[in-house]
């Protein structure tokens, strides 16, 4: 049976015969509430749980970012593999399991159970990237299996910094980084195809380069500066390293005719987040070299906030309508949910620097960003509860 067989076959509710649908819906609401529930925190509310510093970087990382990926990764690797998508039972399982770590991290973030149950589920989900890639003999996609590995461990090493708190910033970066890689490897796919196919669709050119040997430059310098970042994160050569990273990143993004796409959002959004993450990767590079001029928080935010908010959104569009036998069109509301995250990424930049007016910015990032994805909610949350068009 095909896993387009599968899909047909499935009778049970819409919500779970895809992966993207309750991933790509419970996260989205999370992180409308996440980041207004940190943020009130931050400047002196009163939550009733345990939310500090440590609980937005999870949830953020772990969280948020990790749901989209399983909502991704559960679409994607059918296609890659050929092998049939997890749907109903198995499918509830895993978002229940995702859901409950999330309420774990706000009742009970520092004891054993609240560790295991949110530590559980990035377990879990990477053994079934494994099981699919190679049952499929996907050798193409191993990196993806890894990366995901990699980043169910550093939850785990997250977990542990209560028990030996000096591994807790090499788990913050190791996942950052993670996601870094995962943007820059499928990233570096799906933009310039995505590119390319709306290109050749209404007749312009010059089409994106072909992937080449520059490209797998890009991607072995983006890895080995995230590599270094995680093992000596004060070293000068990681700085460096960081820095060719984003410029090759920078260059790849150049090859793909961004000037070209400027006037079809679901496309130049896409060149939005591949930008982030090279000015993400600099900035983080630039703080190891001069720490005193360029803030940690802002390569942090670069590469959170900007490339994996506005990678994430995009990839989440796209995939909804897609999938949901929609027509690949941005609608005002959709145009304004990927300015919104844009802005709340480029405003939350302008906090690291601007020292006097950090609370404010930090404000007008949080509602920005809370914005971006209600508007997501509110116009791709139908599509993800309700059956496909046309069966």
């Amino acid at each position: 049976m095909t896993s387009a067989a599968a899909r047909r076959q499935y009778s049970g509710p819409a919500l779970f015969s895809f992966g993207f649908r309750p991933f790509f819906l419970g996260a989205a609401v999370w992180a409308v509430l996440a980041v207004p529930l940190w943020l009130w925190a931050h400047l002196g509310g009163s939550t009733g749980a345990l939310i500090d510093r440590d609980w937005h970087v999870h949830e953020m990382l772990f969280g948020y970012v990790g749901g989209v990926i399983a909502g991704f990764l559960l679409t994607a690797v059918p296609n890659w593999t050929g092998r049939l998508p997890v749907t109903g039972a198995p499918l509830a399982a895993l978002a229940g399991l995702w859901l409950a770590g999330r309420a774990a991290m706000l009742l009970a973030p520092a004891q054993a159970a609240g560790v295991l149950t949110d530590g559980t589920f990035l377990v879990v989900f990477a053994a079934v990237i494994w099981r699919e890639v190679l049952a499929g003999r996907n050798w193409r996609n191993l990196p993806v299996a890894v990366i995901v590995t990699l980043l169910a461990t550093a939850n785990l090493g997250f977990h542990a910094r209560l028990l030996w708190p000096e591994v807790g910033p090499m788990a913050e970066r190791g996942a950052v980084g993670m996601i870094a890689m995962l943007i820059a490897f499928i990233g570096g796919r799906v933009v310039p195809s995505f590119t390319r196919n709306w290109m050749v669709q209404v007749g312009r050119t010059p089409l994106p380069a072909k992937a080449d040997w520059v490209d797998q430059a890009g991607v072995v310098l983006v890895a080995t500066g995230v590599a270094a970042w995680i093992a000596a994160p004060e070293h000068r050569l990681t700085g460096i390293g960081l820095c060719l990273g984003g410029l090759a990143t920078l260059f790849r993004l150049s090859r793909w005719r961004t000037g070209r796409v400027l006037f079809e959002p679901l496309v130049w959004v896409l060149h939005a987040g591949y930008a982030w993450l090279g000015l993400g990767l600099i900035l983080a590079g630039a703080h190891v070299l001069d720490p005193a001029a360029f803030p940690r928080t802002a390569g942090l935010h670069a590469l959170m906030t900007g490339a994996a908010g506005v990678m994430t959104l995009a990839m989440m569009t796209r995939a909804t309508l897609g999938h949901t036998g929609r027509e690949r069109f941005a609608d005002r509301a959709t145009v304004a949910l990927f300015l919104a995250a844009n802005l709340a990424a480029a405003v939350r930049l302008a906090a690291a620097f601007i020292l006097d007016a950090r609370e404010p910015l930090l404000i007008a990032s949080a509602c920005l960003w809370s914005a971006a994805f209600g508007l997501f909610v509110l116009r791709y949350g139908p599509m993800l509860v309700r059956p496909r068009l046309g069966g």
